[in-house]
């Protein structure tokens, strides 16, 4: 089946991306307002995107309001934001941070988080997440009206010290992390435990076992000219 991207209504087109594209890993972000007022939300457009610098890219659709929601107006503002992880354990309190809300709600309390103050930004973060990224804003790409891509370099990470196998080396244990990610619909997550693995292939072990393969794939150089 095909779908015509140009010819669909915008919510047809989330329905297609959102139901595909999965699992996403979800960006829990808070930050502050010019004034000082602190707001948490996630957002599931989110991933890495480099580590030289380490960059986050995060995708931030508009407010039904047709105006900005309050995270991108915030880091727009102020340039300062914390990206968190979603354990399975948090997925309930990370629900509640989502909630439509009126301005003014402090969505944290809501959901019965703590936050503790971020090393190098002022957005504070929160304590009970199993990773946390402080953020300085690199870029903001305006996608489309009050839509927005906002690109985070990586001041600090946090990881929870039971899930750090290794600091001298940077090994992580990420299966005792218990991330979730987004899925399809209106609130279907996955969990990161049915796993399996693949070794990548080296070109010098692969090639010599795969010669049929090999003389379909390679291009040959054109004749040269006399």
């Amino acid at each position: 089946m095909e779908f015509d991207m140009r010819r669909m209504a915008a919510p047809d087109r989330y329905k297609i991306l959102g139901s595909t594209i999965t699992p996403r890993p979800i960006a829990w972000v808070t930050s502050l307002s010019a004034e000082g007022r602190v707001n948490a939300a996630p957002y599931s457009f989110f991933n890495c995107m480099g580590h030289e610098p380490p960059i986050l890219a995060v995708g931030m659709l508009r407010h039904p309001e047709d105006r900005f929601k309050d995270t991108p107006a915030n880091i727009l503002a102020t340039g300062e934001f914390v990206v968190h992880l979603v354990s399975e354990d948090l997925a309930p309190q990370m629900n509640i941070t989502c909630i439509d809300a009126p301005p003014g709600v402090d969505e944290l309390a809501l959901a019965g988080l703590d936050t503790i103050a971020s090393t190098a930004i002022r957005p504070p973060r929160i304590a009970a997440a199993a990773v946390a990224f402080e953020c300085r804003l690199h870029t903001a790409i305006t996608t489309g009206p009050r839509q927005a891509i906002v690109l985070g370099e990586v001041l600090v990470a946090h990881v929870r010290d039971d899930a750090v196998l290794d600091a001298a080396r940077h090994h992580i244990d990420t299966p005792a992390l218990g991330l979730i990610g987004r899925m399809h619909g209106g609130g279907w997550y996955a969990r990161t435990t049915d796993l399996f693995s693949i070794d990548r292939p080296r070109w010098a072990d692969w090639a010599p076992e795969h010669p049929e393969a090999v003389a379909r794939a390679v291009k040959h150089e054109p004749p040269a000219e006399r």
